[in-house]
């Protein structure tokens, strides 16, 4: 089982993803971006999920700090991501972040869109 780090507004990242993104952002020297996960419109099931860094902050943005890693979700996201985990994964079969989330009634093979 896998421990996290914290969970905040119902969104849970992993030790494992948290590592990996602040390394990304010490290896392009930048102190200043956050990593965002929003759900937007689109995918072959419906909505899908975009995990990004992002120097903006919006307004409603639900904003929390993993370790000295700045998560934000904007607020029309938020519900839709309620107890989602993510993780990152490093196997020969697949490498990168994951989205573990529970409110997605299905999703497509890839695992990029949900309904």
């Amino acid at each position: 089982m896998t421990e996290t780090t914290a969970v905040a507004d119902g969104i849970t990242l992993t030790d494992e993803a948290a590592a990996k993104a602040k390394a990304l952002l010490d290896r392009e020297g930048r102190d200043d971006l956050s990593l965002r996960l929003a759900v937007q419109p689109g995918g072959c099931s419906g909505l899908r999920y975009e995990l990004y860094f992002d120097e903006r902050e919006m307004d409603g943005d639900v904003v929390k700090d993993y370790d000295g890693l700045k998560v934000v979700t904007d607020r029309m996201s938020a519900p839709y991501l309620n107890g989602a985990t993510i993780d990152f994964v490093d196997s020969i079969e697949k490498q990168g972040f994951t989205i573990d989330n529970p409110n997605a009634q299905g999703s497509c093979a890839c695992g990029d869109s949900f309904h």
